[in-house]
């Protein structure tokens, strides 16, 4: 029997993108904000050197694998409502740190100036 019914969780290690900016709306609590960017990479396609694209290194005594090296950033808003956390996170982050996350996603809708009903995907630390 399993008392947790759904979760919703996300972990990131990533460079923050901005300083964060704290943003306060009237009668509500403050946030602090910033991005974040991870990368991905993969090997695509292999080289002509050895038998399937290994090579053997001496030094290390095993084979190393060729091809293409390729890589996406995802960028991630980061938005941090704790107190706490939230007041250590606009002091001390900074643009190009390093950071781990960990956190929910949200989902929302907003209406930009220009009247147009857009989406948005937040991470919630």
């Amino acid at each position: 029997l399993s008392l947790v019914s759904a979760m919703n969780r996300v972990q990131l290690l990533g460079r923050v993108g901005q300083d964060p900016i704290m943003r306060q709306v009237e009668g509500k609590n403050p946030v602090t904000i910033f991005s974040l960017a991870t990368n991905e990479m993969w090997r695509t396609g292999d080289s002509d050197v050895g038998q399937g694209g290994e090579i053997w290194h001496p030094t290390l005594l095993f084979f190393c694998k060729l091809g293409d090296v390729s890589q996406k950033t995802t960028w991630h808003r980061i938005s941090v409502f704790r107190p706490g956390l939230r007041d250590v996170t606009y002091q001390y982050v900074r643009k190009g740190a390093r950071i781990y996350v960990e956190g929910k996603i949200d989902y929302g809708e907003y209406t930009d100036k220009n009247n147009v009903r857009r989406q948005a995907t937040t991470i919630i630390a």
